[in-house]
């Protein structure tokens, strides 16, 4: 449930229309009584904040005083076990300086919001996205069908990253139809600095912001990213995202050693002389165990002539590493100090996402990366012929 929270507490940026003032949170969910309680939770400069209230025939009430609008959830706990175990029944909203009447026969996350223009602003948000919320909700059940088997298998695997990428893409159109059709909403704001993340593209996402009105840019969200917009639209942002990918093609392999799965220490310069690929891949990965056919492919056809393989684990179960190890037959080298995403190997190349690759030439040197599928025997076909 901590996870939860904090999810919906994350979604959508904190801070933006300068309008301090009260809050009055008016609510009707059916006909519950004690034990029942409900909690508000939502975000604080200075931290979480938490609140709870009793529930009388349904009714309850919430006060208090914010400096901006911002992302709250309310959350009902029907039988009394407290937030982490008993709140189950959930529902995002936003918090600015009015009374907001949060009414539902049943159930708070199938409440009706009113008094509130940001929540009416919200609700029409999730209704024009709810065609590509069905069509996403298909292609995780049609993967949660699929056998072991059909998981590691390539084209499978490629069919249906391929649908939820349309989805994806999708989501986006609907989403950046809405931010420009709506230039003085707090909304707005939030989708924004969500799609353009931690690196966004300068020239797409400016425009889009400089079109918003002053209510939005001159509050204290608002100048925030446009100070960050303006940060990444500097030399010195872009040289240190180069530094962050990791190693480049066509400089030397940063040397390591990482004990194998008998704890025999394995190192890079025992490869010299070789072609190495180095494979970040775990056990509980899906698309690294869909894309080690590929892999055992490769090794049974370019071994004989100089090609070996290195996989360095992201795991933490060496249980489960092993029996990946057999189940998929990768009869090379590997290592790992499972620790998982903290595995040394992976923080000194910076993998950020697997499965990952490096092919590394007799002399060291990085040759190509992340080579998956035919890419990766296009590579070999041309290097070891």
């Amino acid at each position: 449930m901590r996870k939860i929270i904090l999810v919906l507490l994350l979604v959508i940026p904190v801070a933006l229309m300068a309008q301090k003032g009260n809050f009055t949170i008016s609510g009707k969910v059916g006909n519950l009584n004690a034990p029942a309680k409900v909690y508000l939770v939502y975000h604080l400069v200075t931290g979480n904040k938490l609140d709870s209230a009793s529930i009388q025939n349904g009714q309850f009430e919430f006060k208090g005083t914010i400096n901006e609008p911002i992302d709250a959830m309310i959350g009902i706990d029907r039988e009394g076990k407290g937030l982490q175990k008993g709140v189950n029944d959930i529902l995002p909203l936003y918090l600015e300086p009015c009374t907001i009447m949060v009414n539902s026969a049943d159930s708070v996350k199938k409440a009706k919001i009113t008094g509130s223009k940001l929540n009416v602003d919200y609700a029409n948000y999730q209704l024009a996205l709810n065609v590509v919320k069905l069509k996403e909700a298909a292609i995780i059940a049609e993967y949660r069908l699929l056998t072991d088997e059909k998981k590691k298998d390539q084209a499978t695997m490629s069919a249906i990253t391929k649908k939820m990428s349309t989805a994806t893409e999708e989501r986006k159109s609907i989403s950046f139809d809405f931010i420009k059709s709506h230039p003085d909403s707090y909304l707005s704001l939030n989708l924004l600095r969500l799609f353009a993340g931690v690196t966004p593209d300068y020239n797409t996402i400016a425009p889009i912001f400089n079109a918003f009105s002053d209510a939005v840019k001159l509050t204290d969200g608002g100048k925030a990213f446009k100070a960050f917009l303006e940060k990444t639209n500097s030399k010195e942002y872009a040289d240190s995202l180069e530094k962050a990918k990791g190693i480049a093609v066509g400089t030397m392999a940063w040397a390591f050693t990482q004990n194998d799965q008998n704890g025999k220490p394995v190192k890079l310069s025992d490869f010299k002389g070789k072609y190495l690929l180095v494979d970040f891949w775990a056990s509980w990965c899906g698309p690294c165990r869909g894309e080690n056919p590929n892999v055992v492919k490769a090794y049974a056809q370019y071994h004989s002539k100089g090609l070996e393989i290195l996989g360095v684990s992201f795991d933490t179960d060496k249980a489960a590493w092993l029996k990946a190890i057999s189940d998929d037959k990768l009869v090379w080298n590997h290592v790992s100090d499972l620790k998982g995403w903290k595995n040394a190997v992976g923080e000194l190349y910076k993998i950020q996402s697997i499965p990952a690759n490096l092919l590394i030439d007799p002399s060291g040197k990085v040759i190509a990366k992340d080579l998956r599928g035919d890419a990766l025997e296009e590579k070999l076909a041309e290097i070891l012929k």
